[in-house]
């Protein structure tokens, strides 16, 4: 295989109750890379369209994921990148992640598979770091796996795939603003309660026991964020009223993806999905921010090869 083009799709982390260890993968909203083998030495980015980012590999997370793997695989061709970039950075729905799956998938392909989707993790991390100023896995992990997944541990690098029912799908309205990831990080407490800290745990597990059980009922009650949204919300003009309007019109959750802007809902079903995002951009039209607005299933596949 001499190159590669697939699609990295978008994500939404945290998932209220899971704090950087839930993640999902959306349908349909992501983005396009070309990875192909070169003549010359290293990673080159040679080309960026939709948002202007940096061609320096060293200051890409897309290059410096794929210059993790080539440091513990190392090979006898250079690569080269092309990212057509539709997920706006600071959105909150995993554009860097995207960008870091996309290229150490894409290179992992082009060395003949070395390594699993789940060993490829810890190298799109090294691009979340530049990112975010942490390694975290949350978003890497359902783009490269698919479906919803838990994060155990980074350090021993477990991730496990939670039941993804077809019945979920979700509305992410996300305004054109930037919250860097790095930033919304400092505004949470760094030390919580004993009594918080047991709340949440028990939030997760009984979240984990719904997706099993397909108890939406229970799946509801468990998505509440104790640790990231009593302060990140207060970045998000208009958050609260459009929370509310999700609520009030029936979604199962909603909340803050990842660290913000975008405001995702879960929605049992197809029935409610068209009325309950109305009701949302509804709330949020009474900013004057302009936003994009997303309908989508689960994607149980993850990143996919387009040829």
């Amino acid at each position: 295989m001499e190159s590669i083009t697939l699609f990295s799709p978008a994500t939404v982390a945290n998932i209220s109750c899971g704090f950087d260890v839930l993640g999902l993968c959306l349908d349909g909203i992501g983005d396009y890379m070309t990875i192909r083998k070169s003549d010359n030495n290293g990673v080159v980015i040679s080309a960026i369209k939709g948002q202007d980012l940096p061609l320096d590999p060293q200051k890409n997370v897309a290059g410096v994921a794929a210059l993790s793997l080539l440091k513990e695989y190392p090979t006898d061709f250079g690569i080269e990148i092309e990212i057509d970039k539709r997920i706006k950075p600071g959105s909150g729905i995993g554009s860097s992640a995207a960008s870091a799956a996309g290229a150490v998938f894409g290179v992992n392909e082009l060395m003949g598979r070395p390594c699993s989707k789940r060993e490829l993790i810890k190298y799109a991390m090294a691009g979340e770091k530049l990112a975010s100023g942490s390694a975290h896995a949350d978003n890497v992990a359902p783009a490269l796996l698919g479906g919803i997944t838990l994060v155990r541990s980074i350090s021993s690098m477990e991730v496990i795939n939670l039941p993804a029912s077809e019945e979920i799908h979700l509305v992410v309205l996300h305004p054109q603003m930037e919250i860097k990831t790095i930033e919304a990080r400092e505004v949470i407490k760094k030390e919580v309660s004993l009594d918080t800290a047991i709340q949440q745990a028990a939030n997760l597990g009984t979240f984990v026991s719904a997706l099993y059980t397909k108890d939406f009922k229970l799946l509801s009650r468990s998505m509440v964020d104790l640790l990231a949204e009593p302060y990140r919300s207060k970045l998000i003009p208009k958050f609260d009223m459009v929370k509310k309007a999700a609520l009030d019109f029936g979604a199962l959750g909603c909340g803050i993806s990842g660290s913000g802007p975008s405001i995702y809902a879960l929605v049992e079903g197809n029935e409610k999905l068209k009325n309950i995002s109305t009701q949302m951009e509804r709330a949020f039209q009474t900013t004057a921010i302009p936003y994009e607005l997303h309908l989508s299933k689960i994607n149980n596949d993850g990143i996919k090869v387009i040829r």
